[in-house]
């Protein structure tokens, strides 16, 4: 669809509003390219009829990348899930104690890995896994080495803040010192994983002994000092409420105005199956379109957003793309167990590249793919003209 299109629907929804209430205010700052406040993202998730929201994210979202919708050919290399800490959400790790019930690869058998690959038109490689006390910094800067030795052009991706963290007061070495090292070794870019929620009294019941936000913070702000891209994620539909998600959203806003080291933000849909939250009930698909819509309101200087399909579900991920989702990540392989262990939708998540374009096609977007750095490969232009019901409540 015409941007102008787009913009016509938003002035004519914002006429028909009443003058003066929250939602007008927060469309007029919408169409002024205005930031939002954090009172204002309460409103959005507290009050604001769902529709709205999401005609002010797909807003944004076209006027930022139109009908494209970016994923990547990737593959996962996961370590080990043996790690030395107890979050409550997880279903992947083995605690260092039981590591009978674990596995931990060596540098031989995840090069052997990445050899599985030569031929085939991947892009990147995504490394990550517990933290294992014995594959410290060293081990893991000559496997990056190994990697680029062998496949120079393959994009590295690796390393949550948390496994960085560990990995750095191990050898004893300043943030900064360690992030060079790796980036030295050929790594390029960081996932967003371990932010979990930012708030201390969230953070100390599901994730007590892992690095603090500041950390996590910390961290991501030297590897983007270094050129480095990052992505940030957010654990939600836990224990946490609407105030702790507009918190955690901020404090990545903040960095972003400071360094605009963020490619791109992923929501992380808690999944309760085998873990030390079974009690707590998942959030519904309404909540979840509502947390992508918010997201893409408030996160004014975020590229991108991400739904990662194998978490959401394939039918659930295209409706995503209504909701100001410009990315549903990659095509991914068999191999990653971290989400499907916690019950997610998708129990062997890979997809080809024709699953997805047709997957995105189907929604009525352009399937684009990319690199790492959203640098466009190809676009598979063939869409289909289907809108989603976006009055879910």
């Amino acid at each position: 669809m015409e941007n102008i299109n787009r913009e016509e629907e938003l002035l004519a929804l914002i006429n028909a509003l009443p003058k003066g209430k929250s939602f007008s205010k927060i469309a007029e700052k919408v169409a002024r390219k205005e930031r939002i406040s954090d009172d204002e993202a309460l409103f959005l998730f507290e009050k604001a009829s769902l529709g709205l929201s999401a005609t002010l994210a797909n807003y944004i979202r076209e006027k930022k990348h139109g009908d494209k919708t970016y994923f990547n050919r990737n593959f996962h290399i996961e370590p080990t899930n043996v790690c030395v800490f107890a979050c409550k959400f997880c279903s992947y790790s083995r605690l260092y104690a039981h590591r009978e019930e674990g596995w931990v690869l060596s540098k031989e058998q995840m090069l052997d890995i990445v050899k599985s690959y030569d031929g085939k038109p991947i892009t990147e490689v995504h490394i990550v896994g517990g933290v294992h006390p014995k594959l410290n910094l060293d081990f893991f800067c000559d496997l990056i080495a190994g990697i680029k030795a062998h496949r120079p052009a393959l994009h590295v991706k690796g390393f949550t803040a948390v496994e960085l963290d560990y990995m750095f007061r191990k050898a004893k070495l300043s943030v900064r010192e360690g992030m060079k090292k790796l980036h030295d070794a050929g790594l390029q870019s960081m996932p967003g994983g371990g932010a979990e929620i930012f708030a201390p009294e969230i953070r100390k019941e599901i994730c007590h002994d892992k690095v603090d936000a500041e950390g996590w913070l910390k961290i991501h702000e030297e590897a983007h000092l270094l050129g480095m891209s990052t992505n940030a994620t957010m654990l939600y539909g836990h224990i946490e409420n609407y105030s702790h998600r507009i918190d955690h959203m901020s404090r990545l806003r903040n960095l972003q105005d400071k360094t605009h080291g963020f490619n791109t933000f992923i929501p992380l849909k808690f999944r309760n199956k085998n873990n030390d939250m079974s009690n707590v009930p998942e959030s519904s698909i309404v909540e979840d379109m509502k947390m992508y819509a918010v997201a893409r309101i408030y996160l004014d200087n975020f590229p991108h957003l991400k739904a990662y399909w194998p978490m959401l579900g394939r039918q659930n991920a295209q409706m995503s793309l209504s909701f100001g989702v410009d990315d549903i990540d990659g095509t991914i392989d068999d191999s990653t167990k971290i989400y499907s262990m916690a019950g997610s939708e998708e129990q062997t998540p890979e997809m080809s590249t024709d699953e997805l374009v047709m997957l995105i096609s189907q929604a009525g977007r352009e399937a684009v793919e990319r690199d790492t750095l959203y640098n466009e490969i190809k676009s598979f232009a063939t869409k289909k003209d289907v809108e989603f019901d976006v009055t879910l409540n």
